[in-house]
């Protein structure tokens, strides 16, 4: 059995790697807390957990449990793998196992994020009814990988359906007279994961639930939601938001935990994120630790096995094929077949993306890799959580480490671990009346059924406004009673409820005609350019064409000594100041923007030292976004008076911007990725300098919003950041963007130090 403090003398063994731990904490356990099984559970499943090992359910389980079996709407968040599933299992289990002639018959919906985990999830309920002996439970999955001839058993046969939001949206809700057997007898709605659904993605999934609940009433059910969250602020109100019901939270954790201990590492300045991140890999997989890296990207994922499997293969032939990618773009046989493997132990390394970090229960884990901040404290521990999650992973609970990138918030987080360890995580952040995530679930509720008079407010305070617009639009047709679809189109292909920004884009080589994945059409232009390279599986492929009408790029397989990345032009219209503060003589403020930025070229880096080699132009059309933003306005005397020269002023500027959207996500449940930003020395809609961070989905995310109200904090960190870091003049680590458009020209990082210094001056003291 390899214990934590054995991983840690392994990866730290070689001598320039010594220098990289910067910290070293030991999370304590607790003891577990447990209540009587309920009277009413039925007695079969109370026998197949007591086999189990399962003597006596925890507190938190039974309590929740208790509210859902009195039809009250309630959210468990508490600690990973604390055994949530248990709780909603106990009331779901036993209602549509009742005898008729007790109950009515009852069906449940089961809602998660990702496939992976709704299969998950059957596969632990099929065990569990069969384990119990209660042939009653008729469980299965309905997604996009479900066979048409299984898709019509499910409709007339299952009592608990398996499903995601997309789904919902797209296979159930617009053909609801279909699924009439599950929704007149529907008791419970289990939300799992519901601390995922933030931003754009929470703001659709919201709309869809009130749709829900509305077609359900209308079929005469009155259905209980029950939430399963990881540990987060305020859940009540997050659960409420989502579901648009009185949510009662149960936070009280009863279940045990062995502890965990906790690394932070930080890179040499010269190793690549993937080269660290898959040497650490290989080595815990030799030391015979079963592990999970997490990564940013997909193209991340890709090169941490294949650095690891070289480096297994080096010492062992064939030692490489216990580590495996796994990301999203993967067919489903490809997904499916990585998943067993992971659930069997074959295999013993694998490098993902967030695909996995929701809900695979894996056995006996020893150790995480957290490759780059994942954007939420909530979602660090929630990744840290697939650590010590069975006795394989030995007394001390397993090692959760954290790999720092060359990016600003990774070096402030891995030299400041204390603002992750010290700090609660954080609300979901999320606007379902962003009228932009509002308005075409409007139509597609009309489209279900029309929306009645009075019946509007469902929908959120905003909806009576909104109706009518699209009525006088001719999107709908008001009448006395309400409001119409009556278009011939497809009501529910106007929304994308994952705010990916349109349809996928597959990839197809060009030689053989078979399809390699799939990747979302808003990202299409930076992905799949002509003479992008793509990865996949860990092969290389390069894009010879981007059709965008056809929504297809086609690639041959090729495996050239350098990456791609993406360079662009951004304009930026203020639409509307909707609130703002003075700080003195600047003006913070937040609001409606419109940005338009088109993708110009790219660079060709070389794949070891990222080096750039070659400028490639591109001939793409420009994209415009409406959405929300927050901005400072900051009158050109100031700058002067804190000694930025009129030449400096725009790398001041464009060096604070990059730090800006860096340290956001410390404050608001998003990624970098989620954001765009602009500065301007003289930005025509303001008459001067200006910086601009924005939502980078339309109509916005809520996260400008978090940031103007917490812009002194940001301001702060931010300034804090650059200071502390050691470079001399500005550096992936503080103020250069992997992401930038610009190719992080021109960058001052001693004046944007001068600057936000000279913002916070100004703050109010009051």
């Amino acid at each position: 059995m390899t214990t934590a403090a054995q991983l840690v003398e392994r990866i730290t063994g070689p001598i320039d790697r010594a220098e990289s731990l910067l910290r070293l904490e030991r999370m304590p356990g607790r003891a577990a807390q447990h209540a009587p099984w309920p009277r009413w559970i039925d007695p079969r499943l109370v026998l197949a957990l007591q086999d189990r090992g399962v003597r006596e359910p925890y507190t938190h389980q039974v309590e929740a449990a208790e509210f859902a079996r009195a039809g009250r709407h309630c959210v468990i968040a508490t600690s990973t793998a604390s055994g949530k599933s248990l709780a909603y299992l106990m009331p779901v289990l036993t209602a549509l196992a009742a005898p008729r002639s007790e109950a009515k018959r009852a069906t449940a919906l089961y809602i998660a994020p990702t496939k992976a985990l709704a299969q998950d999830q059957l596969h632990s309920v099929r065990t569990l009814a069969r384990d119990a002996g209660m042939p009653e439970v008729r469980a299965a999955t309905f997604d996009g990988d479900t066979p048409s001839e299984e898709r019509r058993w499910i409709r007339s046969h299952a009592n608990l359906i398996l499903t995601n939001p997309d789904m919902l949206h797209f296979g159930i809700l617009p053909g609801h007279e279909h699924w009439v057997h599950t929704l007149r007898a529907l008791r419970y709605i289990i939300i799992d994961e519901c601390h995922v659904y933030r931003g754009v993605f929470g703001a659709h999934t919201a709309m869809v639930m009130r749709r829900l609940q509305r077609i359900a009433r209308h079929y005469g059910a009155n259905p209980t939601f029950i939430l399963a969250s990881a540990t987060s602020a305020a859940p009540s109100a997050s659960a409420s938001r989502l579901t648009g019901e009185s949510v009662t939270a149960v936070t009280a954790d009863g279940s045990p935990h062995a502890g965990r201990t906790i690394a932070f590492w930080q890179p040499p300045a010269d190793a690549s994120p993937p080269a660290e991140a898959g040497g650490l890999l290989a080595d815990l997989v030799d030391a015979g630790a079963q592990t999970l890296v997490f990564t940013r990207a997909r193209r991340s994922s890709e090169l941490v096995a294949r650095t690891a499997q070289r480096i297994l293969e080096s010492r062992r032939p064939d030692a490489g094929r216990v580590v495996a990618a796994y990301r999203g773009g993967y067919l489903p046989e490809e997904r499916r077949a990585l998943e067993q493997r992971l659930r069997s132990g074959d295999l013993r390394g694998l490098a993902s993306t967030n695909a996995l970090e929701l809900g695979i229960d894996i056995a006996g884990l020893d150790a995480v890799v957290v490759t780059g901040w994942p954007g939420t404290r909530a979602s660090l521990f929630q990744q840290f959580g697939r650590v010590g999650r069975s006795s394989a992973s030995g007394a001390d609970g397993g090692l959760a480490l954290f790999v720092a990138r060359d990016d600003p918030l990774d070096q402030y987080v891995v030299t400041h671990p204390d603002t992750i360890l010290d700090q609660d995580v954080e609300a979901a952040v999320f606007d379902p009346e962003n009228p932009y995530v509002l308005s075409p679930h409007l139509a597609a509720a009309a489209s279900e059924l029309p929306i009645r008079d009075g019946e509007e407010h469902v929908f959120g305070p905003t909806a009576r406004e909104l109706l009518d617009e699209l009525a006088a639009r001719r999107v709908l047709r008001r009448r006395a009673s309400g409001w119409f679809w009556t278009l011939d189109a497809n009501a529910h292909d106007l929304t994308d409820l994952r705010g990916s920004g349109g349809e996928p884009v597959r990839i197809v080589d060009s030689e053989t005609g078979q399809l390699i994945g799939t990747v979302d059409g808003g990202s299409a232009h930076t992905h799949v350019h002509d003479g992008a390279v793509y990865l996949h599986q860990g092969v290389s492929f390069v894009v010879d064409r981007l059709d965008a009408d056809a929504n297809v790029a086609m690639v041959h397989r090729e495996a050239p000594p350098h990456t791609t990345h993406p360079q662009s032009q951004t304009s930026l219209t203020i639409r509307q100041v909707r609130d703002s503060v003075r700080w003195g003589e600047v003006q913070v403020c937040t609001g409606r923007v419109d940005v338009t930025s088109q993708v110009t070229g790219y660079q060709v880096r070389d794949i070891y030292t990222s080096a750039v080699i070659a400028n490639r132009k591109l001939d793409l059309p420009p994209r415009t976004l409406q959405t929300a933003a927050v901005w400072f306005e900051i009158p050109s005397a100031l700058t002067e008076a804190a000694g930025i020269e009129a030449a400096d002023l725009p790398g001041a500027l464009h060096a604070a911007e990059h730090a800006q959207i860096s340290l956001l996500p410390l404050l608001a449940t998003c990624d970098r990725w989620d954001l765009g930003g602009l500065s301007s020395a003289h930005h025509p809609d303001v008459g001067g300098p200006a910086i601009f961070v924005y939502d980078g989905a339309p109509g916005g995310a809520g996260f400008a919003e978090r940031g103007y109200a917490t812009a002194q904090s940001w301001l702060s960190a931010t300034a804090d950041l650059i200071e502390s870091c050691r470079c001399a003049d500005g550096c992936p680590a503080c103020v250069v963007s992997p992401k930038c458009g610009n190719g992080n020209e021109p960058l001052s990082k001693a004046g944007a130090v001068r600057l936000l210094r000279a913002l916070l001056d100004r703050v109010p003291s009051d």
